[in-house]
Parts: structure tokens; sequence; C-alpha cells
């Protein structure tokens, strides 16, 4: 049997080895950054202050800017790194490590997102019972199942990631550790991760999905059959706006990249996708919900009126 080298580290190739452009790229995706943190944070800050958005909707909505927050960090900071070096060097643990966070988040938002599109239903079609089903309680068993269930599907892929052979080439043609990139540089087998790929991960999307499809459209027959008014059904509707286009955005981008034929597959186009669930949309969910959610933008005004009273009149 050949010796084989054991591959100790990773290079990952970033979104282009054009050396003029990483200058410009560097200070676009720090923007994004920083705009997707401080919208999110924000976010946590007016439904942690604010007494009228302790609501289940609005636990939710927290819960979700704390996983967007989680996930733009744990790919931008790094992706930074390799626009001022040029490439970016990763540790075969930090590559897991990132591969785990990700897939953690990820499926964790999946998830979340389901919950949410159950709370609508709830407050929208069984108004009368919506205090007693959506209870403190229930809310934070949800919050708890969506996270620790993303934490042990991720932990499964880390697990069987890790036992993995990398003899070589150890160049990643990615921006980020994720399964399939590192699965094409594996020496061993790697049909049990496949399956398990399109098996586990596959259900932990799709099922949401599902869930989510069906809150809605249980929610638009009950508008369109037991409302009448034509009023009353867009206000009752203009509750769901912001979290549909969320889900929109979400399910849009992420399916483009892991449903597209394999025919029409390239490096550039994965890279671009890839961006869209992993810096793009977790900047705009805050600022979906404050366009398109009163009660979010008078928050975050009053938050920053008592921000400025408080400079001027210390």
């Amino acid at each position: 049997m050949e010796n084989q080298t054991e591959v100790t580290h990773f290079i990952l190739m970033g979104l282009t080895d054009q050396q003029e452009a990483q200058n410009y790229l560097f200070a676009l995706f720090l923007f994004l950054y920083l705009a997707s943190v401080l919208g999110n944070a924000a976010i946590v800050c007016v439904v942690v202050t604010e007494r009228q958005l302790h609501t289940p909707m609005y636990f939710f909505l927290g819960n979700l800017s704390c996983l967007d927050i989680c996930y733009s960090t744990v790919i931008v900071p790094k992706m930074l790194a390799g626009f001022l070096l040029g490439y970016q060097r990763i540790s075969f643990i930090g590559c897991i490590v990132q591969l785990h966070f990700f897939h953690f988040l990820g499926s964790s938002e999946a998830l979340l997102l389901a919950a949410m599109a159950y709370d609508r239903y709830v407050a929208i079609c069984n108004p009368l019972q919506y205090p007693l089903i959506m209870c403190q309680r229930a809310c934070v068993l949800l919050a708890a199942a969506t996270w620790t269930m993303g934490f042990f599907h991720a932990l499964m892929h880390s697990i069987m990631m890790s036992r993995l052979h990398f003899c070589g080439p150890n160049i990643i043609e990615h921006f980020f550790c994720d399964i399939k990139p590192l699965l094409r540089l594996a020496c061993s087998s790697i049909m049990l991760n496949l399956r398990l790929l399109n098996i586990v991960t596959g259900s932990i999307v799709m099922i949401p999905f599902v869930l989510t499809l069906l809150s809605y459209l249980y929610i638009i027959s009950f508008l369109f059959l037991k409302v009448r008014s034509h009023s009353g059904r867009w206000k009752a509707f203009s509750t769901c706006s912001s979290h549909l286009t969320v889900v929109t955005l979400y399910y849009g981008s992420g399916s483009l990249i892991y449903l597209k034929p394999k025919s029409i597959h390239s490096k550039d186009s994965n890279k671009v996708l890839a961006l869209m669930y992993t810096v793009i949309t977790p900047m705009l969910n805050p600022i979906i919900y404050s366009l398109r959610n009163k009660e979010i933008s008078g928050a975050m005004k009053r938050m920053v009126n008592k921000a400025m009273k408080r400079k001027i009149f210390p």
C-alpha cells in the first residue's frame, strides 16, 4: 500500500484571482458585513428593549437576527482576510469548524423560518387560541428545537467529514469550506457522505419548506374564504409580507445552487449564488423588516431618538 501524505491545511481560492479587484472587494464586503451585523443587532436591541415587541412573532425575529449575525461572521471575516492576502490558508480543523457552523446556522434558519410561518398561521387562522397555543413556553421550546436540530445536523456532517482522508491536492475552489467542494478533494470513499447530504440535509431543507408552504396556503385560503373585506385581508396578510420576502430570498438562493442541474454548474456561478445566502440575505433581512413592518421601524426611530437625546442632554 502506497504511503499517502495527510493534508493538514487547505487553501481557499476565494472569489477571484485578479489582484487589482481584491481591494475593491474588501471594501465592498466589509461594508456589507458591517451593515449586516449592525442591522441585525439593531433588530435584537429593539425586540429586547421595546415592551410592545415582546410577542411570539418578534421573539422569533430576534432569533433570526442572532442567526444572521453568526451566519455572516462564520464566513465573511475569513473572506476579508483572503482579499488582503490574495488567498486564504485554513487548517484542517479550522475548515471542519467553519463547515460545522455554516450548516448549523443554515439548517437552524430553515427550521426557524418554518416556526415563524406556523406562528403567522395560528395568529391569522386561529386568533382566539393564539395566546394559548403560542405561549412563552411553546415559543422557547420551538426556538430551542430549531437551534438543537441544526446543531446535531451539522455535527453529523462534521464527524463524517473528519473521518475522510485527504492526501492532496488541498486547493478548495470556493471562498469557504462547504461539503461538496471538500468531498471533491477526498481520497477515500464519499458514498456515505453523499447519501447523508442528499437524504438528511435534503429533509432538513424540504420539510420546513413544505411546512412553510402549507402554512401560507392555509393563510391565503382562510383570508379569501373567511375574511370578506379587502382591507381586512390586506391588514392580516401584511403581517406576513416581511417573513414571506425573507423566505423567498432564503430558499430562492439556496435552491439555485443545490438543485441546479450538473450540466450548468460552474465555479463562478456557484460562488455568486453562495454569496446570496451567506452575505446578501443576512444583510437584507433587517432592511426588509424595517421597511415593511411599521412596529419595527417605529421602535427603531424611538431608539434612535432616545440615543440622540442622551447625547444632547446627558
